[in-house]
């Protein structure tokens, strides 16, 4: 008798190997494309206001604010494809937010405008020289958490009493853009900011139709504004020290622990590197700062931009490659601003610095030993005092400094 053959659709026959389990679908490519968007999307919606009201208040025209948000745009979009691309990780470059606050802190320094470039070269040259000459990076890590992040908390205070000070001045204006974000804050965190400034866009739009006010179609074409920079003492150690401190402790460290929690290893020194460069190139044109990316990193790195985290590099590319087109609105967002109520843009300002607020305020009262320290910084920084010509920030940092010292000497090795 013959073996009978075996029939479609029958178990495998005693003895034989079970069929290996099928791979699982891999993910389309969209989606980490579509995670990378929405990363620039929520990025620069989120905080495109703080930077136009940092350059704002250290001298920039309308113009030249439109340049420095073009630039910056531009030079994060190239610098995240750049460092995505080669290292193959969802690296993404943002520009420092917590350094437009500093700005928006320090206000007009000695020299102006042209003052505040050469401050912007000399960040540029210390971010730089982080990543050639590994001593001033250890130089860095040693200043206590607690007092930079006292120092940041006490420039982003006065931005964020804005809503609180918009809605009595202008509840009309303001109250609206509040109301939506704390819904989006319930509803959709992520876009909780993004939302804020579309009902800010709306409610400027229903002034400007209530008001009679035109927009001239030449200035929504987006264009570099170039400025001759200068150095004065003030520019360069009450406002390049702050904004360097300030984009090391809350941008560049934290991006980098980010991706780390993610499984990721930034390579430091290119790192740096690409983004010292890019902070340089862009500062003449008005471009203060760019650095790792911190909060938005995660939109990129996380497994929900790909579960495979050895494709999620293309998240970073498209980021960076959306964050360029977005550059084209950077006039068009300007003008905006210059026709929008007083008081509204910088409540959008203060609700998209809450977040950086809180994380700051938390880090620097955390460690018993190191609150008192950390309250004189914040006060000081708070207190927007320039002495000789330097902002308060620096003021701040020394101050805390000292009275750190103080409390601690002889303390230690005990």
């Amino acid at each position: 008798m013959t073996a009978q053959e075996p029939q479609p659709g029958a178990g495998p026959e005693p003895g034989a190997a079970p069929d290996a389990p099928a791979p699982a679908p891999r993910a389309p490519l969209s989606r980490p494309i579509v995670a990378g968007v929405v990363t620039a999307l929520v990025g620069v919606t989120s905080s495109f206001a703080v930077v136009l009201t940092g350059l704002d208040a250290v001298g920039a025209t309308p113009a030249q604010a439109a340049s420095g948000l073009l630039v910056l745009c531009v030079t994060m979009g190239a610098s995240a494809i750049l460092l995505a691309w080669r290292y193959r990780m969802p690296i993404t470059v943002a520009w420092s937010t917590p350094g437009a606050a500093v700005l928006a802190a320090t206000g007009s320094v000695e020299g102006g405008w042209p003052a505040a470039v050469g401050a912007f070269l000399v960040t540029a040259g210390l971010i730089l020289l982080t990543a050639l000459w590994p001593q001033l990076g250890r130089l860095i890590a040693r200043i206590p958490p607690s007092i930079a992040q006292a120092m940041l908390a006490g420039v982003l205070l006065p931005l964020c009493l804005a809503p609180v000070t918009g809605i009595v001045a202008d509840p009309w204006g303001v109250a609206p853009v509040v109301i939506v974000w704390l819904l989006g804050v319930r509803l959709a965190p992520r876009w909780a900011v993004p939302l804020a400034f579309v009902a800010a866009s709306i409610v400027v739009g229903v002034d400007v139709a209530v008001t009679g006010a035109s927009i001239d179609p030449a200035v929504l074409i987006p264009r570099l504004e170039f400025t001759a920079p200068t150095l004065t003492f003030g520019a360069v150690v009450g406002l390049a020290l702050p904004l360097f401190l300030v984009t090391m402790a809350s941008q560049n460290v934290p991006g980098v622990a980010i991706m780390r929690s993610f499984g990721y290893e930034v390579p430091w020194r290119p790192a740096m590197l690409v983004t010292g460069v890019g902070t340089a190139l862009g500062a003449t044109a008005g471009g203060h700062a760019i650095n790792l990316a911190a909060i938005s990193a995660a939109l990129a790195a996380a497994p929900d931009a790909d579960p495979d985290p050895k494709r999620r590099w293309v998240a970073g590319v498209s980021t960076g490659g959306t964050g360029i087109v977005l550059g084209g609105l950077s006039a068009a967002l300007v003008a905006l601003v210059v026709v929008a109520p007083e008081a509204v843009i910088p409540a959008v300002a203060g609700i998209a610095l809450f977040a950086a607020f809180g994380s700051a305020v938390q880090q620097a009262i955390d460690d018993p030993g190191e609150r008192l320290p950390a309250v004189v910084t914040f006060l000081v920084a708070a207190s927007g005092v320039a002495i000789a010509g330097v902002s308060a920030a620096f003021w701040a940092l020394v101050a805390g400094l000292v009275v750190r010292e103080v409390l601690h000497v002889g303390r230690r090795g005990r």
